[in-house]
Order: structure tokens, then sequence, then C-alpha cells
């Protein structure tokens, strides 16, 4: 077997063309359905970005109604995402052993009933407002139960699209991860001052719910094996991605990306109105544009990947890399430079940041293939909410021994050029 099939096995891949395909129910579907599989996908994940990345832009409105400090803050939104790392791995490998329908059930009607919970206990009122702790372990179950939608979602859209399409339709899935934080950035925080946050929280609950009916009324799984041991040649054949060093690589870079994706999607709000002096309306302007061009930006590049075959996936990213780095030592100088000149690198090292993920995750799933898919989105995912957990536990420590530029350039700058150094090259054609 030859080191380019090595890297992308694909054992079983779905009819092309206009072939009716069959899902594991046994039932029939017109070709269209991998469309309708893929819709159910952006939405499920919009609702759950919606969560973990809306939250953060309301961050200093949060602080002001709760009456947290700054590192009370960065506990309750590292929260979700701490839920997240832990459970990204068992989510994608159950996923692979017993489907992504049951996972997605279990997990987002989970999710549902912590914010439902959060709605109904865990809101400012009558003079008084939750603890800091009992805000994040709650919102931490919420993460680790949500945290299937990454894993199981992806693999779904693995097992509908034929390998050629691949890139492209897992670019528009993980495109909904910005979408559903640009959704939360521009309702969450009027919502927050107008309304308040049993409103914020009650509308996260909503949109749960709907991805979540969404999954029961029209999920089936695709036709691809499964790896457990009686599936045979797809348990023996295939490799675990958890044993492939390439692979490792790859997830370790998500990682490495995800510090200065999350110290804009975090600690964004408090810097540009504490340091720039923005007020929250431009606040909420920039983070949205941020969030739409880092959706285009993602489907842009898996569609660009797929158009060539799906070859420089690995070298887009390290393109990614340099001008996330060059982005961020820009805004390190934001002291000499005019507020809109600082603004702007802030939207570009915020889009950048969180625009290579489509082609991210397409090159991890296409070379673990779509049988163990799942498994390697599993650990794509826990290095990614493993960056989103740390970083805002790590930029209050920052500020109290130095400085936002200090930040800028060891939070956000230094972990993109590790990346591009660390990110393995292409494999050589045929």
């Amino acid at each position: 077997m030859s080191q380019q099939t090595q890297d992308r096995p694909d054992l079983t891949p779905p009819p092309r063309g206009d072939d009716v395909v069959v899902g594991r129910t046994g039932k029939k579907h017109s070709p269209r359905y991998r469309w309708g599989i893929l819709g159910i996908g952006i939405f499920a994940q919009a609702a759950f970005s919606a969560t973990f990345q809306g939250i953060p832009t309301s961050g200093s409105i949060l602080a002001a109604a709760y009456g947290f400090s700054l590192a009370e803050l960065g506990l309750v939104l590292a929260a979700v995402t701490a839920g997240i790392f832990i459970t990204d791995v068992f989510w994608g490998v159950l996923s692979d052993r017993i489907g992504e329908r049951t996972v997605l059930i279990i997990g987002l009607g989970g999710t549902t009933a912590t914010l439902a919970y959060v709605t109904a206990f865990l809101v400012p009122g009558g003079g008084t407002a939750p603890a800091a702790w009992a805000l994040a372990a709650v919102l931490f179950l919420s993460g680790a139960l949500g945290g299937c939608v990454n894993g199981a979602s992806g693999r779904a859209v693995m097992g509908w699209f034929p390998p050629e399409k691949r890139g492209f339709a897992i670019s528009l899935r993980v495109a909904a991860v910005p979408l559903g934080g640009a959704l939360g950035a521009a309702i969450m925080p009027s919502l927050a001052l107008g309304a308040g946050f049993r409103w914020v929280f009650g509308f996260l609950t909503a949109f749960m719910l709907a991805a979540t009916v969404a999954v029961v009324l029209w999920l089936d799984e695709p036709p691809i094996a499964r790896t457990k041991a009686t599936d045979g040649m797809a348990a023996t054949t295939v490799v675990s991605p958890l044993k492939r060093w390439d692979i490792w690589r790859v997830a370790i870079t998500a990682f490495l990306l995800d510090l200065p994706q999350f110290t804009v999607l975090t600690f964004g709000t408090v810097f540009l109105t504490s340091e720039i002096g923005l007020p929250i309306e431009g606040v909420v302007v920039a983070l949205v544009v941020v969030q739409l061009l880092a959706a285009a930006s993602r489907v842009v590049g898996g569609r660009w990947t797929d158009q060539r075959g799906g070859r420089y996936r690995r070298t887009l990213v390290r393109v990614y890399s340099w001008a996330i780095a060059a982005a961020f030592v820009g805004v390190s100088l934001y002291s000499f430079a005019p507020t809109w000149i600082v603004v702007g690198l802030f939207v570009a090292a915020g889009f950048l940041a969180c625009g290579w993920h489509g082609v991210h995750y397409a090159e991890i799933a296409t070379m673990a293939g779509a049988e163990r898919s799942g498994t390697a989105l599993g650990l794509e995912n826990t290095m990614v909410f493993g960056g989103a957990f740390v970083t805002p536990l790590i930029i209050p420590l920052v500020l109290a021994a130095s400085s936002w530029p200090v930040v800028m350039l060891l939070v956000g700058a230094l972990p993109a050029v590790a990346s591009a150094l660390l990110m393995p090259r292409e494999l050589p054609v045929g």
C-alpha cells in the first residue's frame, strides 16, 4: 500500500451522481438528501456555536450583571470549552462505534436541558446573582454534552458526500461555527442589555432544542462501515488516528491556532472597550464582521482545495499561520496607531485566526478515512477546544504580569508561528 493510500484510507465511498442512496436504516433517499444532512449539521453546529462563541461576546456585560472579577469571568468563559475539550474524543470514538444519530440525540438533548436549567435558575435577579462556580459548572456540563456535534455531524458529512466534494461540504459545515458566533454576537449583547440574561439563555435553549428536533426527525446515518470488531475489514485494516503521529501533528496545530482565535473571541470585547475605547456597538460590528469573513474564508478555502484534488490544504494552513502571526504583531503596536487601523488589524487577526478550520478539518478527516473520521474529528476538536479552554485562563495571568501588547505577542503571534513550523508538508502526488 502506498504512502498516499495509507494517509487517505477510504474503504466505503458513498454513491455518486444520480444514484439513489440508502441510509443505515435501509430507507432510500434522493441524491439531494446529502444536502439535507449537511443542512442539519450546519444548523446543529450553529446552535452550539452560538453558545460557546456567543456568550463571550457579552463578556463585559455578563461580568457587570453577575458582579464577576476578571478571573471569574475567565473561569465562566472557559467552562463550556473545557467540557468540549474533555469529552470530544469520546464522542468521536462513540460516533464511529454506535453511529452519529444516537450520539447527536443524547448530546444535543442534554445540552438543551442544561441551558434550560441556566435559564430557570442561574441568572441575576432580585438584587442577587449566582456564584461564578455554579454558572461555570453547568456551562461545563453543557459543553461536555454539546461537544458531540463536532465529530458526529462531521462524520455524517464524510459518509454522505463523495471524496471529491468532502472538502467543500465539511468547510460549509465548519463555517457554521463562525456563523453561529456571528448570530450570537449580533443578538446576545443587545438582548443582555435590553432584556437580561434570562432571555439570552432562553434564546440559546430554544436554538438548541430546534437542532435536536431536526436530528430526531430527519437524520439518517450514512452507509459507511462502523469500526466495531464485528465489522471485520474496517476494524482490522484502518489504523486508528490516535496511533498516527502525522495526524497528531496536524491536530496539535489546531490547538496552537486556537490560542489566537480565542484571544479575539473571549477577550476581544474587553480589549476593544478598555484599551481602544470602542463603544459596545462598534465592538459588536467588529466581531460580527470577524465571524462573517471567517465563514466565507472557510468555504472558499474548502472549495479551492477541492478543485485541486484536495491538495494544498496543509500549505494553506501554513499561510494562514504566518498571516495570523503578522496581524497580531500589528495589533500589539496599537498604542502607536490610529484607532481605525488598530480595529482593522484586529478584525484581520480575528477572521484569519477563525478562517483556517475548513481546510484543516477536511485534511484530518481525509487522512483518517470516512470510517475513522469520527475519531479523527474528535481528536481535532479536543485540540481546538483545549486551546479555547486555556486561552481565557492564560490571558488574565499574562495581563496581571505584563500588558496587552505582551498578550498579543505571546498568546496571538507566537502560537501561530509554532503552527507554521509544525504542520507536515504536503504528500507527494501519485
